[in-house]
């Protein structure tokens, strides 16, 4: 099993989500976090006086898939959270050891 973590762009939130849902993936947790790569963070106005800001919001996805399901997940976060530009986000992938739904007992793929 594979465990999926994206940051994405806030607003592509649904769109993931959704894309996600229709190629069978049922859970996934979402977090809100800031940071920067590349984008650097920007300037704003406020009240007169100009600051920067450093740490961008995003949205952290983390899902648990197993092997065959891997990189179809990965085509449709891709597909729904490109704006084609600089800040998209990144997707991360890593081994999983061990599953268990704490409610039930099941391990593994049954637990996913």
């Amino acid at each position: 099993m594979k465990k999926i973590e994206a940051i994405i762009k806030p607003f592509k939130l649904d769109e993931v989500r959704e894309a996600l849902s229709e190629i069978g993936v049922t859970g996934l947790t979402v977090t809100e976090v800031k940071g920067f790569g590349r984008q650097k963070g920007h300037t704003e106005l406020y009240r007169g006086a100009e600051y920067v800001v450093d740490f961008l919001p995003k949205i952290r996805l983390e899902i648990v898939v197993t092997e065959s399901v891997v990189e179809s997940a990965i085509d449709a976060i891709i597909k729904a959270a490109r704006t084609g530009k600089i800040g998209d986000g990144k997707i991360f992938v890593s081994n999983v050891e061990q599953v268990i739904r704490i409610r039930t007992g099941e391990t593994d793929e049954a637990a996913v």
